[in-house]
């Protein structure tokens, strides 16, 4: 198990786009893995994504467990550190 903590630097913080695509990149790997601050959730339900109302600014935590973890990892931080591929 691995942790590490992003912050959504995207203007419209972690909405149904963003979500959706933290979600599909996520579901390319077999690790569980689990976001959020006080609260973790499932980082495979969009719904829980969304339920964390983070915005600009805000800090998560990443919690991943699994063979394939440091990968997942990798490019979930990638994909937050990208701003989404929204092209602000």
């Amino acid at each position: 198990m691995i942790e590490s903590t992003i912050t959504i630097c995207n203007k419209a913080g972690l909405h149904a786009r963003a979500a959706s695509k933290l979600v599909g990149v996520v579901n390319k790997y077999q690790s569980k893995v689990h976001i959020g601050n006080e609260k973790l959730v499932d980082a495979h339900s969009i719904l829980s994504l969304m339920m964390l109302a983070a915005g600009k600014g805000t800090t998560l935590r990443i919690v991943v467990d699994g063979d394939d973890e440091s990968a997942a990892l990798e490019d979930i931080v990638a994909l937050v550190n990208n701003r989404f591929e929204e092209g602000e």
